[in-house]
């Protein structure tokens, strides 16, 4: 038997594909044979990495559920048809709850869980009615099983994108197959302005066990095996791609302790 991922001749959307992880989880699925759509607030957000080669890319708000239900119908009027969605658009600002207005407590929900049920649905009423079926892969966070001081409500979205997978996958199934990724930190164009500096990130990788921050491509090859023929009894699940995980800080303390 020859194990091969191969996603060719399938249609998929990435939201928020045009940077970091999306960008890398687009590169991935071009790379294994599919036809690539990305979206975004804007087709080419400044400053933006260059596109990856051969993805098209439209102008789609994911927490506008009608200009979803659009975006939708526009790729199965250009494409035919859908077989995987990547629920990647999300983030948030540092912002302590505390001093969180509710107004930017509500654009995080949205962003991050109302936009993923919104994309999922229009997704689902079309993978139902092809022989295939479909997938859909939902980019969430170590957030959402740890505790996210400074972003609490971000850490609360994703937690709710995980429930909403298990009980996505069981509403949806057998047609439909739903998982979703915890993805730990990751190197994008923004990690060293977002962490304060080359030698912070550097820091920060030296606490992770596999000894570095993931690159976005590696993302990518979950999101693809997940979206595959090899994942084609894998529903429901939550695939932890973290690098080991975050060791429990008391350890540092013991560990230091120890040797001094």
């Amino acid at each position: 038997m020859t194990v091969a991922l191969d996603l060719s001749g399938r249609v998929a959307l990435v939201t928020g594909g045009s940077r970091g992880i999306g960008r890398g989880i687009a590169a991935v699925l071009v790379e294994a044979g599919a036809t690539v759509i990305s979206c975004g607030r804007s087709a080419a957000p400044e400053p933006a990495p260059e596109p990856v080669a051969d993805v098209d890319y439209r102008v789609c708000d994911v927490r506008d559920a009608d200009a979803v239900e659009a975006l939708v119908a526009g790729i199965i009027a250009t494409h035919g048809r859908l077989d995987l969605v990547v629920n990647n658009a999300g983030g948030a600002p540092y912002a302590l709850a505390a001093e969180s207005s509710s107004r930017l407590d509500d654009k995080i929900l949205g962003l991050n869980l109302s936009a993923v049920l919104s994309v999922s649905k229009a997704a689902n009423a079309v993978m139902q009615q092809q022989p295939a079926g479909g997938a859909i892969v939902n980019i969430s966070s170590v957030s959402a099983v740890r505790p996210s001081p400074g972003t609490a409500s971000y850490g609360a979205a994703k937690a709710g994108v995980d429930s909403l997978t298990r009980s996505l996958a069981v509403e949806w199934g057998p047609r439909v197959r739903v998982n979703t990724i915890d993805v730990g930190l990751c190197r994008t164009d923004e990690s060293a302005d977002h962490y304060g500096g080359a030698d912070t990130v550097a820091a920060i990788e030296a606490t992770i066990p596999l000894g570095r921050m993931a690159e976005p491509e590696e993302i990518g090859r979950v999101v693809a095996f997940l979206g595959s023929d090899l994942a084609s009894y894998v529903s429901g699940a939550n695939l932890a791609c973290h690098g080991g995980g975050e060791p429990p800080v008391f350890l540092h303390i013991v560990t230091k302790e120890q040797h001094t």
